[in-house]
C-alpha cells in the first residue's frame, strides 16, 4: 500500500469506534498456534462431566435416603423391644406368699392329706359303745375344736382375698394405662402378660377361698355324723344297765313301800 492509499484509507475510518477498531487489528493480525494463547473448550466433554457428576449427586441423596431409612427401622426396632418399666411381680408374689401362710396355718386338720386321715379316723370314726364318757366327751370337743377352728380359717382367708382387691384395682389401672401408652409391641405384651398374672392371682385366691369354706362345711357335716354315731353308742352304753326295780325304802323308821 502506498502513502497516498494509506491517507484515504484512514480518512475513511477515522470516524469508526476504537473497539471495533482493535478488533479488526486482531483479525489481521497473523494467526499464532491456538495452544499458545487459548485453552481448546470442548462443550460436550463439560455437559458429560455435568452429567457425571449430577449421577452421583443423586446417588448420594439415595444413599443418605436409605441410610435415614434403615435408622427409622432401628429406632422402631428399638421401641419394640423397649421394655415395660412398669412390673407388679413383686406385689403378686407378696400376696400369694400372703394367702399360702394363712392355708398353711390351718387349725387342727390341715390341708394334708395323711394329716386328714389319721385325725379324722380319730376323732370321727373311732366312736363305739365301748368308750367310756369322758372319751366321747374328749372326742366330742374335739370335733367342736375344729369345727370352730375351719370356720375361723374361712373368715381369715376370705379377708385376705377382700383386701387385696383394691391392691388389685390400682394394679389393674396401672397396667392398662402402660397398655394404652406403650412405645412399642413388647412393652404392650408385657403389660397384658401381667394383667393375665394378676387374674391369675386372683383365681388363686378364688380357689383357696372355696377350699377353706369347703373344709369348714365339711368339718361341720362331719362333726353332725359323728354327733349320731355318739348318740348311738352312748345309748348302747345306757342300754347295758339293768332296769330299775323297785324296793322298799324306810322313812324315819317307818316302813313302807
Amino acid at each position: 500500500m502506498t502513502e497516498k492509499s494509506f491517507h484515504i484509507w484512514a480518512k475513511h475510518f477515522r470516524s469508526v469506534p476504537v473497539m471495533v477498531i482493535g478488533l479488526a487489528l486482531v483479525s489481521f493480525a497473523p494467526l499464532q498456534p491456538a495452544h499458545a494463547q487459548w485453552a481448546v473448550y470442548d462443550a460436550a466433554n463439560h455437559v458429560e462431566n455435568v452429567l457425571q457428576a449430577a449421577r452421583a449427586l443423586q446417588q448420594i441423596d439415595n444413599q443418605i435416603t436409605s441410610l435415614a431409612n434403615q435408622a427409622q427401622m432401628l429406632v422402631n426396632q428399638a421401641r419394640n423391644l423397649a421394655t415395660l418399666p412398669l412390673s407388679t411381680l413383686s406385689t403378686l408374689q407378696s400376696t400369694m406368699s400372703q394367702t399360702t401362710a394363712l392355708l398353711a396355718q390351718a387349725q387342727n386338720i390341715a390341708y394334708s392329706v395323711q394329716s386328714v386321715e389319721q385325725q379324722y379316723q380319730q376323732a370321727y370314726t373311732s366312736i363305739s359303745s365301748g368308750m367310756s364318757d369322758s372319751a366321747l366327751f374328749s372326742q366330742a370337743q374335739t370335733r367342736w375344736q375344729n369345727s370352730v377352728g375351719g370356720f375361723e380359717d374361712a373368715l381369715k382367708l376370705q379377708a385376705r382375698v377382700v383386701g387385696n382387691i383394691s391392691s388389685d384395682s390400682s394394679a389393674m389401672t396401672q397396667l392398662v394405662s402402660a397398655s394404652q401408652t406403650s412405645t412399642g409391641a413388647l412393652q404392650a405384651v408385657q403389660a397384658g402378660n401381667q394383667l393375665l398374672a394378676l387374674q391369675s392371682r386372683q383365681l388363686s385366691d378364688i380357689q383357696a377361698e372355696l377350699a377353706a369354706n369347703g373344709r369348714a362345711t365339711a368339718l361341720q357335716r362331719a362333726r353332725d355324723a359323728a354327733t349320731e354315731a355318739e348318740s348311738e353308742a352312748q345309748y348302747q352304753h345306757f342300754s347295758q344297765y339293768d332296769a330299775y326295780t323297785p324296793a322298799s325304802v324306810s322313812l324315819f323308821g317307818a316302813s313302807g313301800n
